[in-house]
């Protein structure tokens, strides 16, 4: 059998696991001891699904058999916050100043800070979904009291008004949006990143 883990081969010395299965939870054991998860799981080649989890685990290890792990690491998701916690305070301050660069012409610099909102925004949902694999962690983490799905669900519908403003070139309801809506929801989404990380905004 061979055993890798995010690419890399590991040396495995076989006790008394006899299925795909028995070997997938004495590595959990290990993950759980060093704050790691498993996030896929390729066997022979082939991703396997959840659907597909009972019929791969019984199967017998053989000299061929192949499993491919990914995993990620608390540390990683830690430093994955950490990153996008400043990454939304430079939006929240460039919103605040969206209204000041329409007014000056600029609405090139404000496109390119919605393009980021949006990306930066699909990053940390794929970080929090990932986060919920560490409860212990993360399973506290809110955005102004609020569940995520909550938040965003709130979130999506500005979002969407901000969207439609600029559709109609309505600049006074860009500036009002992004200033006075936008703004502060991208701040609180940071403030809740920095509680769950333990880091001090700046």
């Amino acid at each position: 059998m061979e055993l890798y883990v995010n690419g890399e081969k590991l040396d495995v010395t076989l006790e008394n696991e006899k299925t795909v299965g028995e070997v997938l939870r004495s590595f959990e054991i290990t993950c759980e001891e060093n704050h790691m998860a498993t996030i896929g799981i390729v066997l022979n080649g082939t991703q396997i699904s959840a659907d597909d989890f009972d019929r791969a685990a019984a199967e017998l290890l053989t000299d061929s058999t192949k499993i491919e792990l990914t995993v990620v690491t608390e540390q990683e998701i830690k430093d994955a916050f950490i990153t996008l916690g400043q990454k939304f305070r430079s939006l929240a301050a460039a919103m605040e100043e969206i209204p000041s660069k329409l007014q000056a012409n600029k609405a090139d610099d404000s496109k390119s800070s919605i393009t980021s909102l949006a990306d930066t925004v699909d990053d940390f949902c794929h970080t929090a979904t990932m986060s919920a694999l560490f409860p212990e962690t993360y399973g506290n983490l809110k955005i102004n009291g609020n569940p995520l799905h909550e938040f965003f669900a709130d979130f999506a519908q500005i979002l969407a008004d901000f969207q439609k403003a600029f559709v109609e070139k309505d600049i006074v309801s860009i500036g009002d949006i992004a200033e006075y809506e936008i703004c502060p929801r991208l701040s609180a989404i940071a403030d809740a990143i920095d509680t769950v990380t333990g880091e001090q905004a700046s």
